[in-house]
Order: C-alpha cells, then structure tokens, then sequence
C-alpha cells in the first residue's frame, strides 16, 4: 500500500502549485491538474447518485466505476502511468449493451430528469463528459493515452443508458424534449 496521509495540509501548494504522482510540481491551473480533477469530480458525481435509491446491479457497476475512476485519475497524476486498458473499455461497451437491450428505441432527446436517481446520474454523465473534453484538451498538448479519453467516452455513454435504466426502475417516465412547443 502507499505512502498514507498523516497530515491533510502541507502548505507546499500555496504558491498555486501541487505535486504530480511523480514528485513533479505544475500549476494547479494546468490542464493536467484540470483533467484529472474534473475525473475526481466525476467520481464524486456517481457517489451522489449512489446515495439515491438504486438497484443493486447497478449499485455494483457504479461503485466498481468510481474504482476504476480513482485509477484513471491516478494515470492522469502520474505522467506515463498506464492503469486502464482496452479490456476496461470492452467492459463498459458490454454492460452498455447489457442495460440498453431492454430498453425502448428512443425516438426523440430526453431531457435530465425522470426521478431523483436518474436526475443524479445525468449530472454525473455531464461531468464525465467534461472530464473527457479536458482529457482531450490535455491529448493536444501532452502524451495522453487513448484508452483514457476512449474510457470516459464509452462511460458517458453507459451513464446515459443508466439515467434510462434508474428513470424505469424508479416508476418514472423519461422527460421527451418538446421540439414542437414553440409552434402551438
């Protein structure tokens, strides 16, 4: 196991810098510290829906997610630092299809909503959707591998297919955008 936290403050980033995994310092305004902070937002995110009522299998996902997310934010801390692989991504791609096999085709945009938990968990895709834009951002200027920008694509994706799912299992109806309402 690492090195444990003894003490929550050290006083090292008050001059606006913070340590990277590697023991380098960077300004905490940098688009490394920004990608993987906003992947720990992210984390964070998912533990508010957790909170929320939410069936067990997809309680399990969820909580094996935000391990995979620690990880993936730890990859980002440390440059070079490999921790997901195609095989994290197959996974995702397999419990999307397994969640979104029962459910309706949509035919039109929903909107967040459809009960408390899948209204959480469309904050949480959101998030992961920003996280995966300053992944990218980062990919343009420093080496980021593509598993990790491809992680939180398909994650988004399967949060998504979730929001569907939790709206369901909830007792609620999806919220359909009403494209038409201007028109009456």
């Amino acid at each position: 196991m690492g090195n444990r936290l003894s003490k929550i403050y050290t006083r090292t980033g008050d001059d606006g810098s913070t340590g990277l995994g590697d023991g380098s310092r960077i300004g905490k305004d940098s688009l490394r510290v920004e990608a993987y902070g906003t992947v720990d937002e992210a984390n964070s995110t998912i533990g508010v829906v957790l909170a929320a009522e939410v069936p067990d299998p997809v309680r399990d996902l969820l909580t094996s997610i935000q391990h995979q997310l620690f990880d993936l934010g730890g990859e980002l801390c440390i440059p070079g630092h490999a921790a997901i692989d195609d095989d994290d991504i197959t996974r995702l791609e397999q419990h999307l299809d397994h969640y979104n096999a029962d459910l309706p085709p949509l035919k039109e945009f929903i909107l967040p909503g459809g009960g408390e938990a899948a209204a959480r968990c469309h904050v949480a895709r959101t998030v992961v959707r920003r996280a995966e834009r300053c992944a990218v951002a980062l990919a343009r200027e420093e080496a980021v591998r593509p598993q990790t920008v491809r992680y939180l694509n398909r994650l988004s994706d399967l949060l998504f297919v979730l929001c569907r799912v939790l709206a369901r299992s909830g007792g609620h109806d999806e919220v359909i955008w009403q494209h038409e309402r201007r028109k009456a």
